[in-house]
């Protein structure tokens, strides 16, 4: 791999980044260790050293760049092992805590209304004085004296003219509608190095057919970015069933056992990030060696060989995808990583 133009100042940050973790200075660690990788995003040192002091979730994002840097990284996929199974065995997250509602006094609303009342009773007060003072001789004389005043006016109005005021147009204007924007990746907290031994995934020998054949079958929707004539992975967990799809055409199908009630498979969809012929899984409550044909799609959940029980059609895992041994070497062997993965009920 090139070492990038900025040569003395990429390997500066570096060195000074694995010092500070000999000194067992965390912090200090990982601010060189970003201003590598600020520097040059493109190496895969930077990402594995931020990988190495992360939370579990958080070292799963460092590697993943760490892969995009180097696809062929052994530390890198050595690595990733290790932070699945760190991610799997750590504590679920508390439940949120609950917000007191504080009611309101019951005294403030009746102060409202007594305001209110009152209001009300100095209006009809002042109605009713209204209709007390035009009832009395008083006022009608009042009123027998300006008979001349009362003409003038009529005059005055008679004579007046009165132009239109033009009315103003109610002209419509465009509505902006607002662009969405792309969520921002999380900043991280550290944890320690990984060390991990996982069988490295061969070269992929079996390629599919450059050109897809013409559609057949029931019409099939393409998940969004995936281009006409590419293998794609479909999961229906309510059939308990696996469909690998070239473009729209159905190539093949197996039965399979997904996640529980209590762990089920996640839904959405996803891309393969890393391939395992054979490696180690482990978790609360169990520990299987040698898991044939691993393709890890989302954080812990994988698609994988399943040597251990024979109930396929129904959920038997703790969130992945099983397969038998045979149909898991043929959906491996037909992927690659970058697959999307489709899951759905």
């Amino acid at each position: 791999m090139s070492i990038p133009s900025e040569k003395p100042s990429y390997l500066r940050l570096i060195a000074n980044a694995r010092l500070a973790l000999k000194r067992g200075d965390r912090r200090a660690a990982r601010h060189w260790a970003e201003q590598a990788a600020s520097l040059a995003p493109k190496q895969e040192e930077p990402w594995l050293i931020l990988a190495a002091l992360a939370s579990p979730r958080a070292s799963l994002e460092y590697l993943k760049h760490a892969l995009a840097a180097n696809p062929q990284s052994v530390r890198a996929r050595k690595g990733m092992h290790w932070a699945i199974q760190r991610y799997r065995a750590a504590p679920p997250p508390p439940p949120p805590t609950k917000t007191n509602v504080i009611p309101i006094p019951i005294e403030s609303t009746w102060r409202r209304r007594t305001t209110l009342y009152s209001w009300i009773v100095v209006f009809i007060a002042i109605v009713v004085g209204g209709l007390v003072w035009f009832g009395t001789p008083s006022f009608s004389y009042a009123s027998n004296r300006t008979p001349n005043m009362i003409a003038l006016a009529q005059d005055w109005i008679g004579k007046a003219t009165l132009s239109p005021t033009p009315t103003a147009t109610f002209t419509l204007t465009p509505t902006f509608t607002a662009s969405p924007t792309p969520t921002e990746t999380p900043t991280i907290t550290p944890s320690l190095t990984p060390t991990e031994t996982a069988t490295p995934e061969p070269t992929n020998t079996s390629q599919p057919p450059t050109e897809e054949p013409k559609e057949r079958g029931p019409k099939v929707y393409l998940p969004s970015g995936v281009e006409k004539g590419e293998i794609w992975i479909d999961v229906n967990l309510t059939d308990q069933y696996l469909q690998v799809y070239q473009g729209k055409n159905l190539i093949n199908g197996f039965v399979v056992s997904t996640g529980t009630w209590n762990t089920p498979t996640v839904t959405g969809q996803y891309r393969v990030y890393v391939k395992y012929v054979s490696t180690d899984m482990f978790g609360p409550g169990y520990y299987l060696s040698g898991v044939p044909y691993v393709m890890y799609f989302y954080e812990g959940y994988g698609i994988h060989g399943t040597y251990w029980h024979n109930n396929f059609g129904t959920p038997m895992s703790h969130g992945c995808v099983n397969l038998r041994p045979e149909d898991a070497e043929w959906v491996y062997n037909m992927s690659s990583v970058g697959t999307t993965v489709n899951i759905h009920y």
